[in-house]
């Protein structure tokens, strides 16, 4: 949990993903067309990687991946980005948290 925890706060947006995962590449696009460079942390890359999944479960993340935390803030999963995107309220965190700045 420390791990996840510490990468998580290390950059404005931070996105846990498996290579596999076509959710995880569906957020992380809409991440870059939003003008963000999060930090992408690919679970079945990392050799802590089984350890953060656990850790990203622990955190009511179901499926583990993606992971999304702005701000150093869990956000959610995808259907969770994918509603703040939306009803409009992820592009203003974004700005909140200094990710994207306009």
């Amino acid at each position: 949990m420390d791990r996840v925890r510490d990468l998580a706060s290390k950059k404005a947006a931070v996105i846990f993903t498996k290579s596999s995962c076509c959710m995880c590449h569906s957020i992380k696009q809409l991440f870059y067309e939003l003008g963000a460079s999060p930090a992408v942390h690919e679970l079945d890359k990392d050799s802590y990687g089984r350890e953060m999944e656990w850790a990203l479960r622990g955190l009511g993340c179901n499926p583990s991946v993606p992971a999304v935390f702005i701000g150093g803030k869990f956000v959610g999963s995808s259907k969770d980005v994918i509603s703040l995107h939306v009803d409009g309220t992820l592009k203003q965190m974004l700005m909140d948290a200094k990710a994207i700045w306009f």
